[in-house]
């Protein structure tokens, strides 16, 4: 049964996947989707349309949702898509954490209303977790959400807030209890960035790009059927979806190389250091290379071998904590590797694609999602069980 699946989705995918989607793409690729979605290419908007009649974008939803996929299945999916290097036909944090934590929490109403738009690519999320003064204390956060008849008023602001100046919603956590103790007293809510009183200011990073932005709350008003489980009990929710982000993030330590399809470690070695028979003429060089991807693959088999040990659930453990440190620091190591490789050269700045401003962008892997330090801290309690 599973091997006349396979055999379907492959033919399915060859016709169906356009040969531009078959090869890594940059930033500017990306399809976000959202209100104000544009397609970078007719391809692009070909193959999520295509994997969006199928249901594919989130194929382990359930089928009323826009998905219907086994566990069984999507693993032969996700083997296909690999092997002919396909591209993600759409990027979203509504697919990759919002989406199964609402799955988990949601009410059938929330389900029915934000399940489907996320699968087709037509609302775009942020998440509005960090505060000035709440960041690996997350639950010190400050923002106020007061009860006002059916709405919430909600009064305060965030900080890091991944692409909020180009998102149609954001999932929020609030603080609606302020005599409880901090984890007790914060709930979770979802609303629309276009409401009167919310604004954005983007934060240009040292790479020179600005994907992280400060965001403003004032006197937002908020229906409170837009709350998500039980008011003051969003916690719980918040570290749910922490587990889904942190194995979000570290699928980036399973990519090749850079952005690009010739700007893998091989080629650019080749072409800065020179080669002899076929191999990178800097012995040195080689060996770093090969190591790095000796430790790329074992990752990656590790992440598949954990995928598959949990055939009955798809939720993540306190062990993606793991797989987040691992593979953030692999991504930074492997910048650092491009780095040596380019020497001077690095020193370029006049344009976007430089490796010194993806090197840049990469020191932020070890903050964004909860920090080496608390990494190592979930780690050592939760997943090895030392004591305090």
């Amino acid at each position: 049964m599973m091997e006349k699946f396979r055999q379907e989705t492959r033919d399915w995918l060859d016709a169906k996947c356009p040969q531009s989607m078959r090869s890594p793409g940059s930033e500017k690729d990306a399809l976000w989707g959202g209100r104000a979605a544009k397609h970078p290419s007719q391809d692009a908007k070909d193959w999520l349309d295509a994997m969006v009649s199928k249901g594919w974008t989130c194929p382990t939803w359930p089928k009323e949702y826009g998905g219907g996929l086994s566990h069984e299945e999507n693993m032969i999916l996700q083997s296909e898509l690999r092997r002919i290097n396909a591209r993600p036909p759409l990027i979203s944090f509504g697919i990759s954490m919002l989406g199964p934590v609402l799955l988990e929490y949601g009410t059938e109403e929330q389900k029915l209303e934000y399940l489907p738009k996320i699968m087709r690519g037509e609302i775009r999320w942020c998440q509005g977790y960090s505060e000035p003064g709440a960041g690996s204390d997350l639950a010190s956060l400050q923002t106020r959400a007061v009860v006002d008849g059916d709405d919430y008023i909600v009064n305060g602001s965030k900080v890091w807030t991944s692409y909020a100046d180009h998102a149609d919603w954001i999932f929020c956590l609030v603080r609606t209890d302020t005599d409880a103790p901090k984890h007790e007293g914060i709930s979770f809510i979802l609303f629309d960035m276009a409401s009167p009183g919310v604004t954005t200011k983007p934060i240009q990073l040292i790479s020179g790009s600005s994907p992280f932005c400060e965001t403003f709350f004032d006197d937002v008003r908020v229906p409170r059927k837009n709350l998500v489980g039980q008011e003051n009990q969003g916690w719980v929710i918040a570290k749910k979806l922490l587990q889904y982000e942190r194995n979000m993030i570290s699928g980036m330590g399973t990519r090749s190389g850079a952005k690009g399809p010739q700007r893998s470690m091989e080629n650019q070695a080749k072409l800065q250091l020179g080669e002899t028979n076929g191999k990178i003429a800097n012995p040195d060089i080689r060996e770093e290379i090969c190591r790095h991807k000796m430790d790329g693959q074992a990752f990656a088999l590790t992440r598949q071998r954990a995928a598959e040990e949990s055939k009955s659930s798809s939720v993540p453990s306190p062990a993606s904590s793991m797989f987040k440190y691992y593979g953030t620091e692999l991504n930074k190591s492997r910048f650092e590797l491009l780095l040596e490789i380019f020497g001077s050269q690095s020193l370029r700045w006049e344009d976007d694609s430089t490796i010194t401003r993806e090197w840049l962008r990469s020191r932020a892997n070890s903050i964004e999602g909860g920090t080496s330090e608390i990494q190592l801290n979930v780690m050592a309690k939760r997943v090895l069980g030392l004591p305090d």
